[in-house]
């Protein structure tokens, strides 16, 4: 069997986003959210309530980024 050249279409004609780029979304969306309960504890450990903040809306972030990625 032999593949008709004249036929095959590529990602790119496709507007099909290369799965190396779905896979790099993923991972840095877990990452934020991983970085944000890390800052959280220890700003439970230092008892900062800003740097607690922060470390919940970076959470949040990254559990929304995921979603996002996720749907695509």
């Amino acid at each position: 069997m032999e593949i008709d050249k004249d036929k095959v279409r590529t990602q790119d004609e496709e507007a099909e986003p290369a799965p190396i780029d779905e896979v790099e979304a993923r991972v840095e969306a877990e990452m934020k959210q991983i970085e944000g309960r890390a800052k959280k504890r220890v700003a439970q450990g230092l008892q900062d309530k800003d740097l607690e903040r922060e470390a919940r809306e970076l959470e949040t972030e990254g559990k929304e980024d995921l979603d996002e990625a996720r749907e695509k």
